[in-house]
């Protein structure tokens, strides 16, 4: 509720409110409405590309169709919108696994996010590069010194990426120095799955990370133009990145993640735009369409398993 207010009362004393407004209306009603129709459709292509994602790291536990992936994908997003950093997903996903092997797919799932971390914190860290100069002098961070605290993000960034990286390239490396524990049958679910894992396998799943990222980008871009927000690719680009890069560390809970990507993205968006409210809109539009609607696709699904499996106990 803060981080709404705050954002309500940023957009209200933003100069020339009136025109931006008058500006948005005339750009809903122009041929820039297809800009939406187009992020929409975006939208399911880059749930498709997390199904086959998903599809792919199964493929050594349980072979499963693309359109059973991806419905475990959409069931994942209804399970993670009330959790912390959406951890919930791995629940929705592993319903639609066979009972002995649902334990083991929750460790894959886990390196199917692993993949897109280091994507998001990779080209993040591109971002905070290539835009650092202009964070410093809009005066972003009151009150501390920007440089300093750049710096130590930036170091931060770049030393769990780096970790990350070689953690998620010897998997089963780690999988082996899990099985010297004492009790290591207790972690037989977890070892059992990163062993027997590809590099070939990981370095698909950071193409195909990759490409999702590429989508949320131009997904921004196009609703930045329907908005009237005049920002160029480039900048568009970078900035973004930097946002997703503060979700990433933030821990959130998806349904209360409106607030805080509406607050980043006014910061960083208005260094390069004084259309606060185009800026609003379009992050709002972003959530909406890539969050909430699969989110109620997947609650539709779990249900739809609830009432099947009902049915079979009553036969």
């Amino acid at each position: 509720m803060w981080l709404s207010a705050s954002i309500y009362n940023q957009v209200r004393h933003q100069p020339n409110l009136g025109a931006s407004w008058i500006k948005i209306k005339q750009s809903m009603e122009s041929a820039k409405i297809w800009n939406l129709v187009i992020v929409i459709f975006l939208m399911l292509i880059n749930w498709a590309i997390e199904a086959v994602k998903w599809k792919i790291a199964m493929h050594n536990i349980q072979r499963i169709s693309f359109f059973k992936s991806f419905r475990a994908v959409l069931s994942g997003v209804s399970f993670s919108v009330n959790t912390p950093n959406r951890v919930g997903e791995y629940l929705g996903r592993v319903l639609y696994m066979e009972e002995g092997n649902r334990l083991r797919a929750v460790s894959l799932t886990i390196v199917c996010s692993i993949s897109q971390l280091i994507v998001t914190l990779f080209v993040g860290l591109i971002g905070l590069f290539c835009i650092r100069r202009k964070i410093e002098t809009g005066e972003m961070i009151r009150g501390f010194d920007s440089s300093l605290w750049l710096q130590v993000l930036q170091y931060g960034v770049i030393t769990v990426l780096v970790i990350l990286t070689l953690l998620y390239f010897r998997l089963s490396l780690l999988a082996r120095l899990v099985d010297r524990l004492q009790n290591r049958n207790r972690y037989d679910w977890l070892t059992h799955s990163l062993k027997n894992i590809r590099a070939t396998i990981l370095l698909k799943l950071l193409s195909l990370s990759a490409a999702r990222y590429i989508v949320f980008i131009v997904q921004y871009f196009l609703l930045f133009r329907l908005f009237e927000v005049d920002i160029g690719w480039w900048q568009c680009c970078w900035a973004v990145s930097v946002i997703f890069l503060v979700l990433a560390i933030l821990p959130t809970f998806a349904i209360a993640e409106l607030g805080i990507r509406g607050q980043v993205s006014l910061k960083l968006l208005e260094l390069f735009s004084t259309n606060g409210l185009g800026i609003s809109l379009a992050t709002a539009t972003i959530w909406l369409i890539n969050l909430v609607v699969p989110a109620m696709a997947g609650s539709l699904l779990i249900a739809s398993i609830k009432i099947f499996k009902y049915r079979n106990e009553r036969n």
